[in-house]
């Protein structure tokens, strides 16, 4: 689950002397991904502290990277943010391809039911939670976490952001519909209101369980034990009730930045927490609208936006953020040596980019 803001750019050839690069996750990357798993708390589904899930976590993603691919099916991209100049990683984001494939994807959805009658001049409008599986087969954003002292200057920006570069350069490989599912409200010890009402009713789990268990794929227990009815909402504890579709504090800026992308909430929530799913279609996404395909030419740029670039690469993808000066209506792209090898470019390559 989910964004923070990148660095400040001290122009030399306009680029900055520290250089964030977002690339694919490699074997050697492990221990830090398991210190990101453990800083990254309860409500973390994606990447629970297991050594041998974050072990095959990386296996997968290096062989989805490495395959070769004509729609989605059960791949899952695991990218990272490294800072060149210390080699620290500083946080990952992922892209599951297709949901629900192998492994149920349960939401609630949130609707209406009206109870009314003529005779008694009665008419209500009740909220009711549903059991579904409507997105199976979308593709979901992911796995986005970065560690405190990055989280300034655009780092979180260009983490989440990059991903729709990535989908676009290689679409074939994604569904048309992108979702997100967003950290729901839950307190330091990983108490959910609305899984403490589920769990008093219809499990003897606490949240964190049921959210590790989930984590490391055993989901049977939600089709063998969750209510198979809708829950009328207003049956809720009023803690339970408040909770539903609203977002844990540090996750309010990963919702922001997604509705600014063109991500809209529909009504879907998580089973555990009640956390928001917010969803778009590939084609409406401002990212992948705006972004365009420049020549490389190496030189000198005087800066002027801040512009995320990337490769159009596989296993070689490469992403940046940089101060450049970009003339309209050109197909080049001047940039330094520096972010050229950074990205693996040389001149007259393709590189891709777009406005942070």
């Amino acid at each position: 689950m989910f964004v923070y803001p990148f660095y400040t750019v001290t122009e030399f050839e306009g680029v900055s002397a520290l250089m964030m690069i977002i690339r694919p996750i490699r074997k050697d990357d492990f221990p830090a991904l398991l210190e990101i798993a453990e800083e990254s708390g309860h409500g973390f589904t994606s990447l629970p502290v297991n050594e041998e899930l974050l072990t095959k976590k990386i296996a997968r993603s290096e062989a989805s990277f490495a395959k070769n691919v004509s729609q989605p099916e059960d791949e899952g991209y695991l990218f990272v943010i490294e800072d060149t100049q210390t080699k620290e990683v500083a946080g990952t984001a992922a892209i599951e391809a297709a949901v629900g494939l192998d492994d149920a994807f349960y939401h609630y959805h949130l609707s209406k039911v009206i109870h009314s009658s003529r005779t008694l001049h009665v008419y209500k409008a009740v909220d009711i939670l549903t059991l579904c599986n409507d997105y199976t087969g979308a593709t979901e954003l992911c796995t986005l976490f970065l560690r405190d002292k990055y989280r300034k200057d655009g780092n979180g920006k260009l983490l989440s952001k990059m991903r729709f570069m990535f989908i676009k350069a290689h679409q074939q490989r994604f569904a048309e519909t992108v979702l997100a599912e967003m950290r729901g409200i839950s307190d330091d010890s990983g108490r959910s209101p609305f899984w403490q009402w589920l769990e008093e009713h219809f499990f003897c789990m606490d949240f964190p369980t049921a959210d590790y268990l989930t984590g490391i794929g055993q989901k049977i227990f939600i089709a063998e034990l969750m209510p198979k009815y809708p829950i009328y909402v207003n049956l809720l504890s009023k803690e339970a009730q408040a909770v539903i579709g609203q977002v844990h504090d540090k996750t309010r800026p990963a919702i922001e930045l997604l509705k600014s992308e063109g991500f809209t909430f529909n009504g879907y929530v998580d089973i555990f927490d009640a956390g928001p799913t917010v969803e778009a279609k590939v084609g409406n996404i401002r990212t992948v609208r705006i972004s365009e395909k420049r020549k490389v030419v190496i030189g000198h740029n005087s800066g002027g936006r801040q512009m995320m670039l990337s490769n159009d690469g596989l296993v070689e993808f490469r992403a940046t953020l940089a101060d450049l000066h970009v003339v309209l209506d050109s197909d080049e792209i001047v940039i330094s040596q520096e972010i050229a090898d950074a990205l693996l470019l040389v001149a007259g390559d393709t590189l891709s980019i777009a406005a942070l």
